[in-house]
C-alpha cells in the first residue's frame, strides 16, 4: 500500500512539473544531457562492477556494449538538439495563399521507460536521452534481474539529473504491475514479447502510444566466397555476433546460421578455431565472456539441449557449469526444426547451423518465421541482396556485418511484427518521444465571396470532378462552395 502511495505521489510531481515548462527549455535539455555525460564519466568503474556482478561482463564488453555507447549517443544528442527542435518549415500549396505552415516538435509529457537486463546501464539511459531531448519527464524502471546496475541507477541519478524531472522506480512484477495501472503520455519497453502484451493492454485502456523493443530469432545467412579472406573474416564477425554481446543474451544477436550444406563442413571447424582464439580453450577461465543472468534463464537453454534429438546435434561445446551459471559456446548442426531451440528466441551461448541445398532458399526459411528484429546477410552477390531485401521483412538488414545498426545514430533501430515496433536511436529517438504538431498561418488581408448562391449555378457533378485535379475543389471551397446559404 505504502510503495502505491509513493508511487502516485511521485508521478503526480512528474505531472506538475512538466505543467510548469521548465523542460521544454533547450537550455534544460542540454543541461540534463551533460548531466548524463558527467555521471557516465565519473562513475565508469562504478558502472563496471555492476555490470560484472550482475551479468559477469568484462569491462572491454561493458564499454563496448553499454557505457561507450551512451557516451555516444548523448553527445551526438547534446550536438543536434537545438537544431531539432526548429520548427520545419512546410510547402503549402498556392490554393492557400496568403499562407505557411510548420511543423512544431513537443514533448509528449510524462514517459515511462522499462529497460531490460541484458543491456541496463544501455537500455535504461539511452531511451532516457530521447526522452529527455525531447523535452519529457521521464520514470524509469530498470529490470530488478540486474540488480546491482538497478541501484546503482536509482542511486546515482538524482546527483546528475534533475530529481524533479527523472526518478527511477525499482521493483519487481508487482511494481510493474502498479506503475502500468497509471495513465502515462509514452511508454516505452524494452523486453519479451509475452510482457510487452501485457503492457500493451494496460496501455490501451487509457490509448497511450507504445514503442515496443523485443527480438526474435535473428539469422546469418552465410553465403559462398570465393576468396578465402572474406570467409574467415565473415565467420569472425558471425562469432562477434553471437557471442560477443552478453554471451548470445542479446535481442540483436544471431539466433542461427543458415549456409548451403557443403560448406557447413569448413564453417563449423573455422567456428571452432575462431572460437578458441577469441575466447581461449576454456572459455570459463578466460572471463572475457558473460555468464548467464539467472537461474531460471541458465536452466531453459539446458533444457533446450536435454532434448536427446537435439543433443545428438551438438558438434562443438555443450559443457555446463551450474555454480557459475555459465554455458560454453556450444554450436549444433541441423536440430530438428520443430524442436524447442528452433521454435523460440534462444537468448544464450547456443548456435545452431541449418544446412539448405542452395542460398536462395534461406528466403523461404526466414519468411515461414515470425519477422525477425534484424537479418545478417553475408554475401558479395548484388542479386541476391536484392532478393533479400524485397523478399523478406524485419527491423533491420544488415550486410557482411553483425550489431554494428545498433551503434548507428543516423539509422532507425527497432523491430516490425512479433519483433516490436517503433524505432529510436539518435533523431529518431528525439522523435520517438515527441509529437509533430502542424501549424498553419493564414491571412486575414483576402478573402473572396461569391455574388450568389453556388449551388444554383453549379452542379454537384461538377464539384466531384473539380476535387479530383490539384486542390482545386479546395479553391471552390474557398470561393464559398462550401455555403449552403
Amino acid at each position: 500500500m505504502e510503495i502505491g502511495w509513493e508511487m502516485e505521489k511521485s508521478i503526480r510531481e512528474l505531472r506538475e512539473y512538466f505543467k510548469t515548462g521548465k523542460t521544454r527549455s533547450v537550455t534544460w535539455r542540454k543541461k540534463q544531457l551533460k548531466g548524463i555525460l558527467d555521471l557516465v564519466h565519473d562513475n565508469e568503474s562504478a558502472m563496471f562492477e555492476a555490470l560484472y556482478q550482475d551479468l559477469g561482463k568484462h569491462p572491454v564488453e561493458a564499454y563496448r556494449d553499454e557505457i561507450g555507447g551512451v557516451e555516444k549517443s548523448a553527445n551526438n544528442t547534446l550536438s543536434y538538439v537545438e537544431k531539432w527542435m526548429v520548427p520545419k518549415k512546410s510547402s503549402i500549396p498556392l490554393v492557400f495563399f496568403p499562407a505557411k505552415g510548420e511543423v512544431l516538435s513537443e514533448p509528449l509529457g510524462v514517459v515511462l521507460i522499462f529497460s531490460s537486463w541484458n543491456f541496463p546501464i544501455m537500455l535504461a539511459l539511452d531511451p532516457l536521452i530521447g526522452a529527455i531531448s525531447a523535452g519529457n519527464v521521464v520514470v524509469i524502471k530498470p529490470s530488478d534481474q540486474a540488480p546491482k546496475c538497478s541501484n546503482f541507477l536509482a542511486n546515482i541519478i538524482p546527483h546528475y539529473l534533475d530529481s524533479n524531472a527523472v526518478k527511477v522506480i525499482e521493483g519487481g512484477t508487482n511494481v510493474c504491475q502498479q506503475l502500468l495501472l497509471h495513465k502515462w503520455d509514452k511508454i516505452f519497453f524494452t523486453g519479451s514479447p509475452r510482457v510487452a502484451s501485457i503492457v500493451m493492454t494496460a496501455a490501451a485502456k487509457n490509448l497511450t502510444p507504445v514503442t515496443l523493443e523485443l527480438g526474435g530469432k535473428c539469422p546469418a545467412i552465410l553465403d559462398h566466397f570465393s576468396n578465402p579472406s572474406d570467409f574467415k573474416l565473415a565467420v569472425k564477425r558471425i562469432v562477434g555476433g553471437k557471442w560477443g554481446p552478453c554471451s548470445g543474451q542479446a535481442c540483436i544477436g544471431i539466433d542461427y546460421v543458415l549456409v548451403e550444406d557443403k560448406f557447413s563442413s569448413a564453417l563449423i571447424e573455422l567456428l571452432k578455431k575462431i572460437i578458441s582464439k577469441f575466447y581461449g580453450e576454456n572459455p570459463i577461465e578466460s572471463k572475457v565472456i558473460s555468464r548467464i543472468v539467472n537461474k531460471q534463464n541458465f536452466e531453459r537453454l539446458c533444457n533446450l539441449l536435454k532434448d536427446p534429438l537435439v543433443a545428438a546435434c551438438i558438434v562443438h561445446g555443450g559443457s555446463v557449469d551450474e555454480e557459475n551459471l555459465f554455458i560454453e559456446p556450444t554450436i549444433l548442426l541441423d536440430p530438428p526444426l520443430n524442436a524447442q531451440i528452433m521454435m523460440e528466441e534462444i537468448f544464450g551461448p547456443l548456435l545452431p547451423v541449418i544446412t539448405l541445398n542452395k542460398i536462395q532458399e534461406s528466403i523461404e526459411f526466414i519468411n515461414s518465421r515470425p519477422k525477425p528484429l534484424a537479418i545478417y546477410a553475408f554475401t558479395k552477390d548484388q542479386t541476391f541482396k536484392t532478393k533479400i531485401l524485397s523478399q523478406t521483412s524485419s527491423g533491420s538488414v544488415i550486410f557482411n556485418d553483425t550489431l554494428v545498426q545498433f551503434l548507428c545514430d543516423t539509422l532507425p533501430f527497432g523491430g516490425v511484427g512479433q519483433s516490436g515496433f517503433g524505432r529510436y536511436h539518435g533523431k529518431y529517438s528525439f522523435d520517438t518521444f515527441s509529437h509533430e504538431k502542424a501549424i498553419m498561418h493564414r491571412n486575414l488581408c483576402l478573402e473572396i465571396e461569391p455574388r450568389y448562391p453556388p449551388w444554383n449555378n453549379f452542379k454537384l457533378e461538377f464539384i466531384r470532378k473539380a476535387y479530383r485535379f490539384n486542390y482545386f475543389g479546395l479553391f471552390l471551397q474557398m470561393l464559398g462552395f462550401n455555403k449552403y446559404n
